[in-house]
């Protein structure tokens, strides 16, 4: 087996694993439950999850999607987050190689999900990931090379900036909040790890599938034109779409100009 095979499966089941982890995060952090004490439950009987029904992915195929005990059907978001952290992984070694760019892209992509998962269900996106993850951001810029701390500065600072300037135009237009400040500190998130201009492709990439996505629901009549929708999802499929895309996406952009 080659060196570069080995990392691959390395990666892609190290992924797998931090894929289950993040839906202990999804579905406790919003609680304010511990994410490692007490042992994973079903949360329809209360029966302790066995080791052997905890591997990712490979379990819920075993059960047939169903918990042992008593029958009631696992959502399938437990090895969708599974499957897609496994592959985000792998995506992050074949893209940075064997350097400390790729475990620190690995780290953002959990993030990302993390957000997703936790603002498609609660609504909510707590700041113990996205004000950390404006720390970790900034601190990790000397170890990477996409761009540096002055442009991770800059990024956060004008992500937080584009928001609340959103969220201001708004609420005196409307007298009413038209995003939370979790997604403005989400956004200074990722421009603390990717830089300004991929920051910008983020935004960009998720106002664009948010836009797409609430047509779609108002068009099919399942949400009001004053529904909510989770935005930080589309803020994280944004990062991820930058932190893979957003070097070349701004060069382009920018030699059209």
């Amino acid at each position: 087996m080659s060196l570069t095979l080995f990392f691959a499966i390395y990666a892609t089941l190290l992924g797998l694993l931090v894929g289950s982890y993040l839906n202990v995060v999804i579905h406790r952090l919003p609680r304010r439950i511990s994410t490692v004490l007490p042992r994973s439950r079903c949360p329809a009987c209360g029966t302790a999850i066995r080791p052997r029904d905890n591997i990712p992915v490979f379990s819920f195929l075993a059960l047939r999607g169903r918990c042992r005990a008593c029958g009631v059907r696992i959502s399938w978001r437990y090895p969708a987050i599974e499957a897609a952290t496994g592959l985000l992984f792998l995506a992050c070694f074949l893209r940075f190689g064997p350097t400390l760019e790729a475990p620190v892209a690995a780290l953002f992509c959990a993030a990302m999900i993390a957000l997703g998962g936790i603002d498609a269900e609660h609504l909510l996106l707590p700041d113990r990931i996205t004000l950390s993850g404006i720390a970790v951001g900034l601190a990790v810029q000397p170890a990477i090379r996409w761009a540096g701390l002055r442009d991770a500065l800059i990024g956060a600072a004008l992500g937080a900036g584009l928001l609340l300037a959103v969220w201001g135009i708004w609420y005196l237009l409307r007298r009413e909040d038209g995003m939370g400040f979790g997604d403005v500190k989400m956004l200074a998130m990722i421009g603390a790890f990717l830089g300004w201009r991929s920051m910008l492709v983020a935004l960009f990439a998720g106002t664009l599938a948010g836009a797409a996505v609430g047509l779609v629901l108002l068009g099919s009549k399942r949400r009001g034109i004053r529904g909510k929708l989770p935005f930080g999802v589309f803020l994280a499929l944004g990062g991820l779409v930058a932190l893979f895309f957003g070097e070349p996406i701004s060069t382009a952009y920018l030699r059209l100009l």
